[in-house]
């Protein structure tokens, strides 16, 4: 893990950019032309907005079914009736947004480093003279309890008691969804879940993103294309400000928020052992000439010394194997070197 301590070049904050007038955005922030929001065919005659997963439903056959068609089609739905509190929500997002307020100095205090990310950061990846994405962020490790560093989490908004709360519900919801995908899968309820290291071994993590305002948005993303390293990601957004983009096809699609609404997208991790069933989809950030957005993603990964491998009954002569045994740590160190990429992270490992 020596090589990496530290990140190649000073970091930049990108809010502090943003906030200082600037008309033209650096070099190392423009995106090739093939890469950039214009550049890319966008929106043709495609389905505006993911599937919606009612959870209250989630023990009748019907949504357990329209959620695995979600996991198959998009890698992506809205969950609605989730049993998070609605004014808890804001609350964390409008705290976090007073953090990323605060004087640099001050959220310079938790600079991370890209030995485990926690803390107050604006890039990803150690490779040297990368082209950038336009964003800062704050990341914190929840689970398991172990490596959870109370003293990288901030002193000022939002409170440690708040992020506490939150990561508990969050757990609870992502248990639901894991039990959901499971059944889609045709698997016992537990499956997913014992595959991850039971209720006691799971591990997870959050990351509050700030995407600033930008004056050249057409040039740039607040975060690159990627699919997401390990299990299952559930997305607070800003309902306010679309951004997340999903791949369908050819096409990026805009994800119009759901007041009240949250999104779950399926992971690298549930991809490879659904076989292939469940897709881990490619997904971006772009970002708006005229306003900031803060968006809350949680993290729920399996135990990382685990192997991590197809489930045996869905692996058949007619569907081998699709993706090699390998453990969440292994795979995650090569993501931390290389930074996200812009395929299915599993095409690059193999």
């Amino acid at each position: 893990m020596s090589c990496l301590e530290s990140w190649p070049e000073p970091v930049v904050c990108v809010q502090s950019l943003a906030e200082s007038g600037i008309r033209t955005i650096p070099v190392r922030y423009v995106k090739p032309p093939s890469q950039r929001p214009s550049g890319a065919a966008v929106e043709r005659n495609v389905p505006r907005n993911i599937p919606v997963v009612d959870m209250e439903k989630l023990q009748s056959a019907a949504e357990v079914t329209a959620m695995a068609e979600a996991c198959k089609e998009w890698g992506f739905f809205h969950v609605i009736n989730h049993g998070i509190n609605g004014e808890m929500m804001e609350c964390l997002k409008d705290k976090w947004t007073q953090f990323f307020h605060q004087p640099l100095d001050l959220k310079r205090q938790y600079a991370n480093s890209p030995t485990t990310y926690e803390g107050y950061g604006s890039r990803l990846g150690i490779e040297k003279a990368a082209i950038l994405d336009w964003s800062d962020y704050f990341f914190i490790n929840y689970l398991p309890v172990s490596l959870r560093n109370t003293a990288k989490w901030p002193a000022f908004p939002p409170s440690k008691e708040l992020i506490e709360e939150y990561g508990k519900e969050m757990v609870k919801l992502c248990e639901k969804v894991m039990k959901g995908l499971s059944m889609g899968l045709g698997l016992e309820e537990e499956y997913l879940l014992k595959a991850f290291g039971g209720e006691e071994g799971i591990g997870a993590c959050m990351r509050a993103n700030m995407y600033p305002k930008c004056p050249q948005p057409d040039l740039t993303l607040g975060l690159s294309p990627h699919s997401d390293p390990g299990g299952i990601t559930i997305l607070l957004p800003d309902h306010n400000v679309p951004g997340l983009q999903v791949r369908k096809g050819d096409d990026w699609i805009t994800i119009d928020p759901i007041p009240n609404a949250l999104i779950v997208n399926i992971a690298d991790q549930i991809q490879v052992l659904s076989n292939g069933i469940y897709k881990s989809v490619n997904h971006r950030v772009i970002v708006n000439s005229n306003k900031d957005r803060v968006s809350l993603a949680f993290f729920y990964n399996p135990r990382s010394d685990l192997i991590i491998e197809p489930a045996k009954v869905l692996v058949t002569e007619e569907r081998p194997a699709l993706f090699p045994p390998t453990t969440f740590d292994e795979y995650r160190l090569q993501i931390r070197k290389r930074g996200i990429c812009g395929t299915s992270q599993q095409e690059q490992s193999i």
